[in-house]
C-alpha cells in the first residue's frame, strides 16, 4: 500500500473519486431518499464548479503538504515519531489525525467564528443536498482546510502516501455521507457507530441551528461522540435543508454563492 501511494499517477486518484462520484450520483438517482423540485443536472453542475475551484486551491498550495510531509519524514518530527510504530498503525493513527485535525476540529471552527462561517456557509445553502453537496466549497474555504491539513501533518509527523491514503478516503466519504440515498435503518445506525453514515450527516445540513451545529466529522464519527456534538434525528426525511436567510433560488447559482460570504441575504 505504502508503494502504491507514493507512486500513485494523478490520474488515477482522480478516477478513484470521479468513479465514486458518478456511482454514487446514478445510485440516489435510482433510489433517492428524498425528492428534490431542483434539476439534477443543473444542481450538479453548479457543485462541479466549486470541485475545479478547490483543484486549484489545492494545487496552488500543494507544496506547504508536500514540504510539511518530506520535513517529517527526513526528521521524523511530529507525535507519531516519538514511540517506533510499524507502518500499519502509523497509518491508521495518522488518518485518524488527519480526519480530526483536517476535517472535524477546522470544520468547527467554521461554524464557532463569524468571519469563517461567512465562507463555508456556501456548502449549507444547498436545498437539495446529494453527493456532488460534498464538492461546494468556497475557494477561501478550500484555504482554511489545506492549512488545517498542514497542521495535522506537521504536528503529527505523516509521511505523503499516508496523505494521498487519507485525501483519497476522506474525499469518497463526503461523497458518501452527503448522498441522497436511503439505506435500511438498523444499517445506517450500525454504520454511524463507526463511520458517518448518511443519516447522521443530514442532520448537519438542517435549516435549524441546533442540528447544523452538530455532526460535523467526516469519516470517523468518533469525533462528535467524544466531543459531544453528535445528534441522531429518527427521521431524516423531515429535514429542511439550507438555511432560511438563503433560500431564495439566485443562491443555487454560482455568481451568487461565490459573493455570498460578502452580501447580506435577499431576505433581510
Amino acid at each position: 500500500m505504502e508503494s502504491f501511494f507514493n507512486n500513485i499517477p494523478s490520474y488515477y486518484r482522480t478516477a478513484i473519486l470521479v468513479g465514486g462520484l458518478v456511482l454514487l450520483w446514478v445510485f440516489e438517482g435510482a433510489f433517492p431518499r428524498l425528492y428534490f423540485k431542483s434539476n439534477r443536472y443543473r444542481h450538479a453542475g453548479t457543485n462541479l464548479f466549486f470541485t475545479l475551484t478547490t483543484a486549484v486551491v489545492n494545487f496552488a498550495l500543494a507544496f506547504l503538504i508536500v514540504k510539511a510531509c518530506t520535513f517529517t519524514t527526513n526528521n521524523h518530527f511530529g507525535l507519531l515519531y516519538l514511540v517506533p510504530l510499524p507502518n500499519w498503525l502509523h497509518a491508521i493513527l495518522a488518518i485518524l489525525m488527519m480526519d480530526l485535525i483536517g476535517a472535524y476540529l477546522v470544520h468547527l471552527i467554521q461554524h464557532k467564528i463569524a468571519w469563517m462561517w461567512h465562507f463555508h456557509k456556501i456548502h449549507h445553502i444547498d436545498t437539495a443536498v446529494d453527493a456532488t453537496t460534498a464538492l461546494r466549497h468556497h475557494p477561501i474555504e478550500s484555504i482554511f482546510r489545506v492549512i488545517a491539513l498542514f497542521v495535522a501533518v506537521i504536528t503529527m509527523g505523516i509521511p505523503i502516501w499516508m496523505v494521498f491514503l487519507y485525501q483519497t478516503i476522506s474525499a469518497f466519504m463526503s461523497q458518501f455521507n452527503h448522498a441522497n440515498i436511503h439505506l435500511p435503518k438498523w444499517l445506517d445506525n450500525a454504520l454511524s457507530w463507526i463511520i458517518v453514515s448518511p443519516d447522521m450527516h443530514k442532520v448537519h445540513h438542517s435549516h435549524l441551528q441546533p442540528e447544523t451545529d452538530t455532526n460535523y466529522a467526516n469519516i470517523f464519527s468518533i469525533w462528535d461522540r467524544l466531543f459531544g456534538t453528535f445528534k441522531k434525528v429518527n427521521d431524516t426525511t423531515s429535514l429542511k435543508y439550507g438555511l432560511d436567510e438563503y433560500q431564495d433560488e439566485r443562491y443555487q447559482q454560482i455568481g451568487a454563492l461565490l459573493k455570498a460570504p460578502f452580501d447580506k441575504p435577499l431576505n433581510q
